[in-house]
């Protein structure tokens, strides 16, 4: 820890890292200018911008996700700190423990067929050519300031 205080603070008082600072603010605006240029003259339609689907179909999507979810130690250390604080006495805790497992499962599929619905709708309004063009407008504005503040700044 004293090592990285003593870099960072090295980093800090000397003329490399004001370079680096001015550097990136250079980027950070040519990045937000590239973007704000594109929005106000993009084409109607846009050469490669369409999502393609997957090719996978229902059960390759359901085996992905399957796969993901037994290889992520995340779920197993959930489901060892969370479900033995709602076993109740006298129940078999294999029993309690599935059923928990289930609603869990009931629930988390609920949630997920919501997002889904919103983001095919959202799919829908965030494709239009106008409000692809707002987003990469705002978006360049934003990052243009992001540099601006960078190269205006003292740390």
């Amino acid at each position: 820890m004293a090592a990285a205080a003593g870099v960072s603070a090295l980093v800090t008082a000397s003329v490399a890292y004001s370079g680096l600072r001015i550097a990136g603010a250079i980027y950070l605006a040519w990045m937000g200018v590239g973007m704000v240029r594109a929005g106000l003259r993009r084409p109607a339609t846009v050469p490669g911008s369409e999502v393609e689907e997957s090719p996978r179909g229902l059960f390759g999507a359901w085996a992905r996700g399957v796969g993901t979810n037994l290889l992520n130690p995340k779920v197993g250390v959930f489901y060892v700190a969370m479900l033995p604080q709602f076993l109740p006495d006298g129940v078999p805790p294999l029993l309690m423990g599935c059923v928990l497992a289930v609603v869990h499962n009931v629930e988390g599929m609920v949630w997920f067929a919501g997002i889904i619905g919103a983001a095919g709708v959202a799919r829908a309004w965030l494709g239009r050519d106008g409000v692809r063009r707002g987003m990469d407008v705002v978006a360049g504005t934003v990052v243009v300031g992001f540099g601006v503040k960078l190269a205006v700044s003292r740390r």
